[in-house]
């Protein structure tokens, strides 16, 4: 076990180094000044988009396409990611989540823009898309098309089963075993057969769900987080100084949560940004597959939808 946990952290180690941070943040700046600051520009007019009934073909209704990609991200994306990015890279690993929060709006405007230009209808008659179809379509040379959109799919298969589901089965387990003593491997048992129930429907069903349950989910996120804050009212300048101060600190050292933490420069935007797109999904592709479903005829109105 000991191991294979070395493995899994030197693995870890190297795929969210200095190359993938700046590729993940190069990418959202880029994108954030060739479309012109959409991510404020058009931040009202996305809004509106949202609630507006679209026409055209697909599987699912726009809103539905948006819940369903958020369902993955409110809860244990923004809870248990914010808390292990603390934990891991300081407090100022929280303002490198926000600078990827920022540019990674137009990362996830642009996927999910292309998700819909690409998109193609499978031979069970559902509509297809993502980056592996986007890849493999955009692309001009077809080959290197086809071959970079093989590898995204094999890695997202893979990924699936990591930071798509074995996290959020164990957060789950645990908040109910440390809360209520619940034994983890009923809370198991009974997470498999609530998902196989919905995910056996398809889109169709998965984002039927997710329309419904992801909205309250939302709203109590947000009043829960708002009375932590309020009870913890005192604290949030100071909290915030920290969080800015600790952010460019390149050998600061904060104790409390798992011991003393070396939160340096380099160590708070590894984490930070690394949690933040466990928290946005902004970069990973995964919310364009879901919005490649949408029923619509424009894939910049999608876009601007998932952006929100």
């Amino acid at each position: 076990m000991q191991l294979l946990t070395q493995i899994l952290k030197q693995i870890n180690d190297y795929v969210w180094g200095l190359p993938l941070i700046c590729l993940l943040l190069g990418t959202g700046i880029y994108f954030t000044f060739k479309l012109r600051l959409i991510q404020l520009t058009k931040l009202k007019l996305a809004f509106k988009c949202i609630f507006k009934k679209q026409e055209g073909d697909g599987d699912v209704s726009s809103f539905q396409a948006l819940c369903t990609a958020l369902s993955s991200t409110i809860g244990t994306g923004n809870i248990v990611g914010v808390a292990t990015a603390i934990a891991a890279g300081g407090p100022g690993a929280l303002f490198w989540m926000w600078i990827s929060a920022c540019f990674g709006l137009t990362s996830k405007f642009s996927e999910c823009m292309l998700a819909i230009k690409y998109r193609e209808v499978n031979e069970k008659g559902e509509m297809s898309g993502g980056p592996m179809y986007t890849m493999k379509k955009g692309f001009k040379n077809k080959k290197v098309g086809a071959v970079l959109g093989m590898l995204f799919a094999i890695f997202a298969v893979i990924a699936s089963f990591g930071i798509g589901n074995m996290t959020q089965a164990n957060s789950i387990s645990e908040a109910l075993n440390n809360t209520f003593g619940a034994p983890s491997a009923i809370v198991g048992v009974v997470l498999t057969v609530l998902s196989l129930i919905i995910i056996v429907g398809g889109i169709k069903s998965i984002s039927k769900v997710s329309s419904i349950v992801v909205p309250v989910m939302a709203i109590f996120y947000v009043i829960a987080g708002l009375i932590v804050i309020l009870i913890n009212i005192k604290n949030v300048p100071s909290g915030l100084a920290m969080i800015f101060k600790m952010a460019f600190n390149f050998n600061a050292v904060g104790g409390g949560l798992c011991g003393a933490i070396t939160a340096s420069l380099m160590n708070a935007m590894r984490y930070g940004v690394a949690r933040g797109v466990f928290s946005n999904e902004a970069g990973m592709g995964s919310a364009a597959i879901t919005a490649a479903a949408a029923t619509t005829d424009d894939p910049v109105r999608q876009g601007y939808i998932n952006m929100t």
